[in-house]
């Protein structure tokens, strides 16, 4: 089970961006949600969007990131 959210929106240049970036970062296996499909994500990330979300401590990186954020954020466990 995927560890990892990325949260976005439909028809994001930002999103798709994001998802270049986690692609270089070698990021492990990650869900999307599209916070456009509920009112509740829609007033928690707003504007934030793409944001990455831990669920195993709930810490979240908003974007920008690029890989190197992306690989600190993950820290030493990769995430594996």
């Amino acid at each position: 089970m995927p560890r990892l959210i990325l949260y976005q929106r439909d028809y994001c240049h930002l999103c798709d961006m994001a998802l270049a970036v986690l692609a270089e970062a070698r990021t492990p296996e990650f869900d999307s949600v599209w916070v456009d499909d509920s009112k509740e994500l829609e007033r928690r990330y707003g504007t934030r969007v793409p944001v990455l979300r831990n669920l195993d401590d709930g810490r979240e990186l908003d974007w920008p990131f690029d890989a190197a954020a992306v690989r600190a954020f993950l820290g030493s466990k990769r995430l594996l």
